[in-house]
């Protein structure tokens, strides 16, 4: 289909067919998604900082709470390589608000990554954890 075409269906559709990598056409309602394509998180995840159940997902297995303040996150599918982009954040409990507080992303594999949260001076589980993470596919 010509640029002319597209843009004269976005018109009078208000809609526009989008190719991923492997040719998956996203149409809106037809409920074909794009997340082969490039540059769209793979992965993410809200849960409680204990891990005991996942909050909402995309992507992923399972959360494994491996020790106070550290968890491992299992995608469903898994990462072409190691060299994917992890980012982790967390919300504190009210009371919480002194100190120094960091999230961290380490061990990442193909087939998962760790998430750990650290509060002045130890692992602490947060209220909340999220994460997310960019690259390809396998």
């Amino acid at each position: 289909m010509t640029r002319a075409a597209e843009i004269a269906k976005i018109i009078g559709k208000g809609s526009v067919d989008i190719h991923g990598e492997a040719g998956t056409t996203s149409s809106g309602s037809t409920g074909k998604t794009t997340n082969l394509q490039q540059g769209l998180c793979k992965v993410w995840a809200d849960y409680p900082g204990a891990a005991t159940s996942i909050t909402d997902s995309f992507n992923v297995a399972s959360i494994t709470d491996t020790a106070t303040g550290v968890s491992t996150i299992n995608f469903t599918n898994s990462m072409r390589a190691i060299a994917y982009s992890c980012t982790n954040g967390n919300q504190l409990a009210a009371s919480s608000g002194t100190g120094i507080f960091y999230a961290n992303v380490f061990g990442r594999a193909t087939s998962s990554c760790g998430a750990s949260h650290f509060e002045n001076g130890s692992n602490t589980d947060p209220t909340v954890y999220s994460a997310q993470i960019t690259g390809d596919l396998a």
